[in-house]
């Protein structure tokens, strides 16, 4: 390994360290603007400038490897002029439009230049104007700002594999712009504007907002999907107004999804802020007591038989546990979490994860996709698998509608009784997957929401022991989730007893008459129509299409409003903060249920979160263990049977309009508008 000096001090690192990388191990600071850990290196902004023993002239630091013997110094008189210099090019054609710009407070440009430059300006000359570039309805795109670091351009091209941004034109006419006039399609655009070092780049729902010592920040966990990415969300008052990534290598590095970081405009929108009770066919606002009344009216002598709850996939655990123990009380056994009916649950634990863990992907070296569509269900988790694609030596097959991935598979069509034949070994995939070191296998819900998901699961069971994906330091069978709440769910057993009705089950037995009760805990993908005659309780906290059928609708919290325990896709627990308090009369979930059930006469043995907790961990030993992947022991899992001649389907709702967050979202609904009006050929347009 290299052992260099700088600035006096000894250092020894990794082969294919770079010099910029060997001075921050030491902790030195070396200025920079193109330069990005997590991009390909450009070397194009020259801040970072320092001088090596024996060189003719100052190296770029980011672009130099360190070698053994070298001499580096990074605080000459030299290296000290370079760097104004370079700022004082840099700031020739920067407008300093400061006091407007939403990045003020948080530029880097603005600090290097305090901490770097001279403090004043010889330039008298006219600025160069570049024309604003409309980028779609997240990113304002203001390029007389940029100074052509690229990080833009190299984030859309190695990242999210979106080759959509370039540099045009040449010398002191070039701008950064996208080759044909369109929205940026990938479904992690937001990234840019934390990547941009000036105020290129900045969201354009937040434009002229607040600035950043405004803001109260929260640290907590995104609920857009089942990733559970690391957030920071912040606010002013009791108003959300900007939600940004997290550092955590483990789940999302520190990108989130454009789902994530701009639905939060639906937090404020079509809210549920008190309690509202049917009469005379229309929902009136009420008091809480005589919402509770009328729920226990209607439960009067109804048996336990014919009670129903359903969980929504936004729930937390702590609201989860509390309503199963409420059926359980009332003597329900029809519970579910599943809404898309998903043929998950009753087997071993490792049946519902992903194994192989989202940081485990880069370990993998092959991988079978089957009814899974990861750009639109886990842009995050899809741009890991794109990270190991561009490494090499990983091949990717795709059982399911061909889309674009942003990286290359081997289309394998869309009839699932091939799984039949890999897990028998009489096709190529069979092979490859044997051979691989560490093969993997990724199964969508799509593919497990159809009447033969049991078979489904049951067959990559089959092949993950057929063709060697599980062995003692590895498991490479993977399950998908779209939803934030179903592993906990799973987990905690919201799940029909043996003689309770699942999803579809509770739908049917409303439409005939066999179900009287119905409990949606945030349940809104269902189709409420035909739920009959049934008395519908709703809690949540968004009027979406649960809300609209219920006789009785009681006010909730969001994901940003209440401190919560949820489960990613992978079992990592991951607890959220409050950030606000709810709106009116809203309240957290679990204290909902509670004191409902005390009106019931069925009082719930906890009066705070930490009994409540301990009471999750009794149903779920590993919930206790927070930022950990519980223990999942391979077993039995699936249902054998006959895989129809269906084809398999991906993610088929608006990406953009997922969850009822998202449909109450002004910019959510204006990117559906804007995708649907693309028509960019992508093939992975909802």
């Amino acid at each position: 390994m290299p052992t260099l000096t700088i600035d006096g001090s000894e250092v020894t690192v990794e082969p294919g360290t770079t010099v910029l990388q060997a001075c921050e191990s030491l902790g030195i600071e070396i200025p920079r603007f193109c330069y990005h850990e997590r991009l390909a290196i450009a070397g194009n902004c020259r801040m970072c400038l320092v001088e090596m023993e024996k060189a003719p002239k100052l190296i770029a630091s980011c672009a130099q490897p360190a070698g053994d013997g070298m001499v580096i110094r990074t605080n000459t008189p030299a290296v000290k002029k370079a760097r104004e210099g370079v700022m004082e090019l840099l700031l020739i054609n920067h407008p300093l439009d400061c006091p407007i710009c939403d990045q003020g407070g948080e530029c880097d440009l603005q600090d290097q230049a305090m901490a770097y430059g001279t403090g004043q300006a010889r330039y008298r000359e006219a600025k160069r104007a570049v024309g604003n570039k409309n980028l779609g309805p997240l990113i304002k795109g203001t390029m007389t700002r940029c100074i052509h670091c690229t990080r833009c351009v190299r984030f859309l091209d190695g990242v999210a594999g979106i080759e959509e941004l370039g540099g045009l034109y040449r010398g002191e006419r070039t701008e950064i712009g996208t080759f044909v006039e369109q929205a940026i399609s990938s479904e992690l655009s937001g990234n840019l504007i934390d990547l941009c070092p000036v105020g290129a780049l900045t969201s354009k729902p937040y434009a002229f907002h607040a600035r950043p010592w405004e803001l109260k920040p929260t640290e907590t966990i995104d609920v857009h999907d089942a990733v559970g990415s690391n957030i920071r969300v912040d606010a002013r008052g009791r108003e959300i107004l900007r939600v940004l990534p997290r550092l955590n290598e483990e789940v999302n590095e520190e990108w989130i999804s454009d789902k994530t970081r701009f639905a939060n405009d639906g937090l404020a929108r079509k809210r549920l802020d008190q309690p509202y009770v049917r009469r005379d066919g229309q929902l009136q606002p009420a008091s809480w007591q005589d919402a509770f009344a009328a729920i226990a009216k209607r439960l009067e002598g109804v048996d336990g038989k014919r009670i129903a709850a359903l969980a929504g996939d936004l729930a937390c655990a702590e609201s989860m546990t509390a309503l199963k123990d409420l059926m359980t009380a009332l003597g329900s056994p029809h519970l579910d979490c599943r809404q898309d009916g998903a043929k998950l649950g009753g087997g071993a634990r490792a049946g519902w994860l992903f194994n192989s863990t989202i940081a485990g992907i880069e370990d993998a070296d092959a991988c079978l996709l089957i009814g899974s569509n990861p750009r639109l269900e886990a842009p995050v988790l899809n741009a890991r698998l794109r990270k190991r694609w561009l490494a090499g030596g990983f091949k990717v097959f795709n059982l399911g509608p061909a889309v674009d991935l942003t990286y290359r598979t081997t289309e394998l069509g869309s009839d699932a009784r091939l799984l039949e034949r890999i897990g028998a070994g009489e096709h190529e995939v069979a092979e490859v997957l044997s051979a691989a070191e560490r093969p993997m296998l990724i199964v969508g819900q799509q593919a497990l929401g159809r009447p033969d998901g049991g078979a489904i699961l049951a067959a990559a069971r089959a092949i993950a022991e057929h063709c060697g994906l599980v062995g003692e330091d590895w498991n490479g069978f993977n399950v998908l989730h779209t939803a934030a709440a179903r592993v906990a769910g799973l987990d905690l057993g919201i799940l029909p007893r043996p003689e309770g009705r699942d999803t579809a089950g509770i739908l049917a037995g409303a439409a005939e008459g066999a179900i009287d009760f119905i409990y949606l805990l945030g349940a809104d993908e269902i189709d409420t129509k035909v739920l009959g005659e049934a008395f519908v309780v709703y809690q949540g906290h968004h009027g979406d299409s649960g809300a609209q059928r219920a006789d009785v609708v009681l006010p909730g919290a969001a994901y940003t409003e209440k401190g919560g325990t949820w489960v990613n896709t992978e079992g990592r627990v991951q607890r959220g903060q409050r950030a606000v308090f709810p709106p009116g009369e809203a309240r957290e979930d679990w204290t909902i249920l509670r004191a409902l059930s005390e009106v019931l006469g069925h009082t719930l043995p906890y009066d705070g979160l930490p009994e409540l907790r301990r009471r999750m961990v009794e149903l779920a030993p590993h919930l206790g263990q927070l930022d950990e992947i519980g223990p999942a022991p391979w077993g039995d899992f699936g249902q054998a049977g006959p895989i129809a001649d269906t084809p398999l389907g991906t993610a088929g709702s608006d990406f953009h309009l997922s969850d009822p967050i998202c449909r109450a979202s002004a910019t959510m609904a204006a990117c559906s508008a804007q995708r649907a009006n693309d028509h960019k050929g992508t093939g992975t347009d909802g």
